[in-house]
Protein backbone atom coordinates (compact mmCIF):
# COMPACT_ATOMS: atom_id res chain seq x y z
CA UNK A 1 0.00 0.00 0.00
CA UNK A 2 1.45 3.28 -0.75
CA UNK A 3 1.29 6.47 1.60
CA UNK A 4 -1.37 8.07 -1.02
CA UNK A 5 -3.81 4.85 -0.89
CA UNK A 6 -2.59 4.53 2.97
CA UNK A 7 -4.02 8.27 3.82
CA UNK A 8 -7.45 8.39 1.83
CA UNK A 9 -7.94 4.89 3.62
CA UNK A 10 -6.99 6.42 6.93
CA UNK A 11 -9.68 9.54 5.74
CA UNK A 12 -12.33 7.23 4.54
CA UNK A 13 -12.43 5.47 8.23
CA UNK A 14 -12.04 8.88 9.85
CA UNK A 15 -15.23 9.76 7.98
CA UNK A 16 -17.06 6.88 9.27
CA UNK A 17 -15.43 6.99 12.74
CA UNK A 18 -18.65 7.78 15.31
CA UNK A 19 -16.42 7.05 18.85
CA UNK A 20 -16.04 10.36 20.65
CA UNK A 21 -13.00 8.88 22.64
CA UNK A 22 -10.74 7.97 19.16
CA UNK A 23 -11.73 11.27 17.94
CA UNK A 24 -10.03 12.82 20.68
CA UNK A 25 -6.71 10.71 20.16
CA UNK A 26 -6.73 11.60 16.53
CA UNK A 27 -7.16 15.29 17.40
CA UNK A 28 -4.32 15.22 20.70
CA UNK A 29 -1.91 13.22 17.98
CA UNK A 30 -2.81 15.95 15.21
CA UNK A 31 -2.25 18.61 17.95
CA UNK A 32 1.09 17.56 19.16
CA UNK A 33 2.28 16.63 15.27
CA UNK A 34 1.90 20.14 14.73
CA UNK A 35 3.31 21.93 17.42
CA UNK A 36 6.66 23.52 16.20
CA UNK A 37 7.69 24.59 19.84
CA UNK A 38 10.43 23.09 21.15
CA UNK A 39 10.15 21.86 24.82
CA UNK A 40 13.54 23.99 25.62
CA UNK A 41 11.92 26.72 24.55
CA UNK A 42 8.95 26.59 27.35
CA UNK A 43 12.00 26.08 30.16
CA UNK A 44 12.80 28.77 32.30
CA UNK A 45 16.40 31.21 31.41
CA UNK A 46 17.08 29.62 34.94
CA UNK A 47 16.25 26.11 34.30
CA UNK A 48 17.95 26.09 30.86
CA UNK A 49 21.44 27.42 32.44
CA UNK A 50 21.07 24.31 34.99
CA UNK A 51 20.58 22.06 32.33
CA UNK A 52 24.00 23.81 30.65
CA UNK A 53 25.97 23.46 33.76
CA UNK A 54 25.36 20.01 33.88
CA UNK A 55 26.29 19.01 30.95
CA UNK A 56 29.54 21.11 31.05
CA UNK A 57 29.76 18.91 33.97
CA UNK A 58 29.79 15.76 32.73
CA UNK A 59 31.17 16.90 29.27
CA UNK A 60 34.54 17.95 32.18
CA UNK A 61 34.15 14.59 33.77
CA UNK A 62 32.78 16.49 37.09
CA UNK A 63 30.56 13.58 38.02
CA UNK A 64 29.44 11.13 40.80
CA UNK A 65 29.40 7.76 40.33
CA UNK A 66 26.27 6.27 40.93
CA UNK A 67 27.76 3.37 43.57
CA UNK A 68 28.45 6.62 45.49
CA UNK A 69 25.28 8.40 45.40
CA UNK A 70 23.53 5.35 46.13
CA UNK A 71 25.09 5.29 49.42
CA UNK A 72 24.86 8.75 50.42
CA UNK A 73 20.80 8.70 49.86
CA UNK A 74 20.41 4.89 50.50
CA UNK A 75 18.12 5.71 53.81
CA UNK A 76 15.97 7.55 51.68
CA UNK A 77 15.49 4.89 48.95
CA UNK A 78 13.22 2.16 49.52
CA UNK A 79 14.97 -0.86 48.99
Amino acid sequence: MNVTTQKLDIIHWITELNDPATLGLLGNIKERSTCQQDWWNTLSAEEQTSIEQGLADAANGRTTPHSKVKKRYEHWLDY
